[in-house]
This record gives C-alpha cells, sequence and structure tokens, in this order.
C-alpha cells in the first residue's frame, strides 16, 4: 500500500486508476491535480479522491507514488515542475503510449532524489475524460512497465506491484523496444483508421448511410483525440514510419496477388489475417 497516490489529470485513465486504487485499498490516501477549474470543482464531488489541489505541485508534496496522465507531449515539462516538490525516494510514473524520449527526459529530471520509471497500460478508449471511468478499466489488459537500464531496480518492481494489484497483464520492456511494439499493434491500426475515414470521407456523401458493422469496428478507433494522437504520432514518428513501409509491402504484395488473379495467394493473406484476428 502506499501511503499517498497522487494523480495529474484524471481523465479516462487517470480517474479509472483512481477508482480501481479506492476499489482495491492500494493507497491510503488519493490526491489530484487537474488543469481546468471547472474539473476540480467537479472532482472535489469524486468519492474516489480525498484532495482535490490547485497545483500539479501541491498534489506532490506528501506522494509516495504520483501518476501521471496527461498527453504525452506535457508529460516530460510536468514531470520537472514537481520534481522539486517531491518526497525524496518517491515514484514517478506516468500512463503515455510513447516511452524513449518521456522515460530519458524523466529520469534526468529526477535523478537524486526521486524515481521515474514509465508505464504504458493498454487500456485506452475511443472515449474521453473521467465520466467513463470505470475501477475494471486495467483487469486483465498488458500493461508495459519501461524502465532503463540505470533504473532502480526496487522502483522498478513497486511500479510492476502497483499495476499487479490493479490486475493488469504486466511486462518489463526497455522504453525503446515497448515503441516498436505499440508502433505496430496500437499507433499502426490507429493510422490505419483514421486514413480509411479520411479517403471515405472524399467520397460520395450518401455512402456512409449503407456502412454495417464491419466499417464500424475497422474504424472504431479513428473517433479517438486527435490532437493527442498528433502528439503520439510526433513522438514516435520513427517507428511508425518504419511499421507503415513494412504494412506497405505487405498490401502492395496483396495488391499483385489481386491483380494477377492469384487466388491461391490472397487466400493465403485472408487465411493468415484471420488466425492472427481468432488469437486476439
Amino acid at each position: 500500500m502506499f501511503e499517498q497516490l497522487s494523480i495529474l489529470a484524471p481523465g479516462l485513465l487517470g480517474a479509472s486508476l483512481a477508482r480501481a486504487a479506492r476499489q482495491r485499498g492500494v493507497a491510503s490516501r488519493i490526491a489530484v491535480w487537474a488543469r481546468r477549474p471547472e474539473s476540480r470543482l467537479k472532482l472535489k464531488e469524486a468519492s474516489w479522491c480525498d484532495a482535490v489541489h490547485d497545483t500539479p505541485e501541491e498534489a506532490c508534496t506528501q506522494a509516495s507514488l504520483t501518476v501521471i496522465c496527461t498527453p504525452v507531449g506535457r508529460i516530460p515539462d510536468l514531470v520537472r515542475r514537481i520534481g522539486p516538490e517531491l518526497p525524496r525516494g518517491s515514484l514517478v510514473t506516468d500512463v503515455g503510449s510513447v516511452k524513449s524520449q518521456i522515460c530519458r527526459e524523466g529520469h534526468h529530471a529526477l535523478q537524486g532524489k526521486a524515481h521515474f520509471i514509465g508505464s504504458h497500460p493498454m487500456a485506452g478508449s475511443e472515449k474521453s475524460g473521467m465520466d467513463h471511468a470505470r475501477e475494471d478499466l486495467f483487469e486483465r489488459r498488458p500493461c508495459f512497465v519501461t524502465p532503463l537500464e540505470e533504473s532502480d531496480s526496487a522502483a522498478t518492481e513497486r511500479v510492476v506491484a502497483f499495476w499487479r494489484d490493479l490486475d493488469a497483464d504486466v511486462m518489463t520492456v526497455d522504453p525503446e523496444k515497448h515503441d516498436e511494439i505499440v508502433a505496430h499493434i496500437s499507433h499502426l491500426p490507429h493510422v490505419l483508421a483514421s486514413t480509411l475515414c479520411s479517403f471515405l470521407g472524399l467520397k460520395d456523401a450518401d455512402w456512409i448511410k449503407y456502412g454495417g458493422a464491419g466499417l464500424r469496428d475497422t474504424t472504431r478507433v479513428a473517433s479517438g483525440n486527435t490532437e493527442m494522437w498528433r502528439e503520439i504520432l510526433q513522438q514516435n514518428r520513427a517507428e511508425i514510419l518504419r511499421a507503415l513501409r513494412a504494412y506497405q509491402d505487405e498490401l502492395q504484395a496483396f495488391q499483385a496477388a489481386l491483380a494477377n488473379g492469384d487466388d491461391y495467394l490472397a487466400r493465403h493473406f485472408l487465411d493468415r489475417g484471420k488466425t492472427y484476428r481468432d488469437q486476439l
């Protein structure tokens, strides 16, 4: 149990995290900070937090563990901002979906006083905001913990234990490997869904009336927050470009099979795709 869990920017993930921690008794006290005054006012009525602070610094002065839930582009600056106020030896993690730059800047900012260990729970949604939060969001969901080689091993173990206490399935990888993995299994699918919708948006507007469950299922994630995804694409650009190039080779091979009337090869792509999808 942590004496105080501080959550900065409790949107969907942060509020779900607080609710899960409260339900499972992971922390004696939960403190939060939100950027908007109206959000802070709303949080004061929430049963899953004990204190609402006007600044992130105030929220972290007694924190045993701080979890930063802002968009990825804001995380390093927020780590530097709260650093001087953190208790010595405390832990800081995040929920960002890109890790390399965040982990290195976070470790450097807190080195010698506190410990930054990156995290990424694969438990998001196309919906956002604390109104959609739920305490079971992390149950049986993958969660990356991404220490650097020089990270404190005991701090890493405590962050791993925290996510396991929320019933997440935790795997520990280095930040660069994480970014390669999620570029393929998360960022690439979002790009494909978004660009497909963008392409279809250029067609006859009436066609959307005829779209069925297949189109809805294939493009669901395209409803995600576009500014958040712009930051993700920017921070993981190199890995996403590598994934896109590899996927373009696959798509071109399928296109060639279709153009050449090679039904056997086209069926091979479909069968391999079905096998992968059935394993999800």
